[in-house]
């Protein structure tokens, strides 16, 4: 049996890693809930700050904003700068997250690759080589898996889990211009296409 000692330092750590999440691992999940105030005192002295969303069963750290009479701190949670298509996958699966929500019962919003691809097709610009197009895409695809916003199912190659955790970072504000975005996206799809020799 673990210390309690050992069980806050295992939340910690992994925190520092990534994302938590309560399906990945129920025990540590249950102990952070158990922990979270300490945890919260302890990051907090590092800048950063704990988000616990218990409803959607993630928790991760970002970095803290200085107050007005604070010193910036160093960045320890690094920003990554996004491609135009990423952005732009994310932004439609952010959408499709929420029609999800609205009209089904299920926790777990599962597409394919092909899903996706006719998704974002829309917004892109026509290419001559659609293989090529294709790719470019699965890419992009392989780049949110990296970043932890989509997951692969185990068994099949081209179906994707989208990760509750886009909720935390296409908020419903940003969701809400969605339709002014989308129709940037499309006129920048469009500005590529003309400027391609």
């Amino acid at each position: 049996m673990s210390k309690p000692a050992d069980a806050f330092s295992t939340v910690v750590i992994n925190l520092m890693k990534g994302v938590t999440y309560v399906e990945a691992d129920p025990p540590l999940w249950q102990s952070l809930l158990e922990l979270q105030a300490r945890v919260r005192e302890h990051v907090a002295v590092l800048g950063l700050e704990l988000v616990l969303d218990p409803a959607e069963g993630y928790a991760y750290l970002r970095q803290r904003a200085a107050a007005d009479d604070e010193a910036e701190l160093p960045r320890l949670v690094p920003r990554r700068q996004l491609s135009f298509p990423v952005s732009l996958i994310l932004a439609l699966l952010r959408k499709k997250l929420a029609e999800f929500d609205a009209a089904s019962g299920d926790t777990r919003l599962i597409m394919t690759g092909d899903e996706i691809a006719d998704l974002v097709k829309l917004f892109l610009a026509d290419g001559s080589n659609e293989a090529r197009q294709r790719d470019r895409i699965d890419q992009h695809l392989q780049r949110l898996v990296d970043l932890g916003f989509l997951q692969k199912l185990r068994g099949r190659d081209d179906a994707f889990e989208v990760r509750r955790i886009l909720k935390a970072f296409v908020d419903a504000q940003w969701l809400g211009d969605l339709s002014q975005r989308l129709g940037d996206y499309r006129t920048h799809g469009t500005r590529d296409q003309e400027e391609t020799p």
